[in-house]
Parts: structure tokens; sequence; C-alpha cells
């Protein structure tokens, strides 16, 4: 890989990674979302406010896989190599848009009715989200030609 693409995807890792730690939306933060409730979607009784006062073990949460995307992307920085920026990307990518998508099938009114309280200043959404959609364009950079 190309230098600059080292020292892009080392800036996402860390924009990621701090990113994990932030709220993504409303008050919601990556650690208050378990890994059961992205794979099942959340409770039929959930509502919005109940979703930032789960208490959920650190390595069963999104937080988990977050920093797990922000380590590959670490590696793949550090070493080279694309498939480990490729597999942060994805998991990265996969984890926020599954929570994205099983919360706006619970309490998607909700958040349209108050997407200006909800949505403003949720650096973590930016963050990730950021860092993830920057480190798949340096993946897309192509590679170094070897001169002889």
């Amino acid at each position: 890989m190309r230098t600059f693409v080292h020292l892009v995807l080392f800036a996402c890792a860390i924009a990621v990674a701090v990113g994990a730690f932030f709220p993504i939306v409303g008050e919601i933060q990556p650690s208050d979302v378990a890994l059961i409730d992205l794979r099942d979607g959340f409770p039929t009784g959930f509502t919005f406010d109940q979703g930032e006062y789960q208490s959920v073990v650190f390595y069963k949460s999104a937080t988990a896989l977050l920093l797990l995307a922000a380590i590959l992307l670490l590696v793949a920085a550090l070493v080279g190599s694309r498939a480990a920026g490729w597999l942060g990307v994805i998991v990265g990518v996969g984890t926020t848009a599954v929570f994205l998508w099983r919360l706006h099938d619970r309490v998607g009114d909700f958040v349209r009715d108050n997407y200006d309280n909800v949505l403003s200043g949720r650096w973590g959404l930016y963050l990730v989200g950021g860092g993830l959609a920057i480190a798949l364009l340096a993946l897309l950079v192509p590679k170094e030609r070897q001169t002889a």
C-alpha cells in the first residue's frame, strides 16, 4: 500500500475506536446495545429512552464489534494488509447499519418526529461513520507499482 494510505487508515482506526465510546443516536451508546439485540432485534416493549439505560457487559455489546473493526483497521495500517482493512470496514459498517436498522424497526417514528434533538451532536456516529467511509475510500486506492 502507499504510505499515505497507511496514515489514513491509522487515523481512521483511531476515529472508529474513539467513536465507539460516544453516543450514536440520542444518548444511546454502542455499549448500551447488546449483540443479541442486533441479532434478534429489540424487544417488543422497547422505547427509545430504555436504550440508554440498558446495562450490557462490555464483550457482549456493540462496542466490542466497533473496537474489533478499529483493531483490524490498525493492523491494516501497520502491516499493510488490505484484507484486514476490508474486514474492518465490513465489520464496522455492518455493526452500525444493523444497529440503525433495528432501532428504526422499533422507534423509527420517534426518531423521525424528534430528529432535531436526537440527531444533533452525535459525535459517535460522526466519528465511526466518517472513519469507516474514509477507510473505505483509502482501501480503494490502487497498489503502488513495483519498479525493477
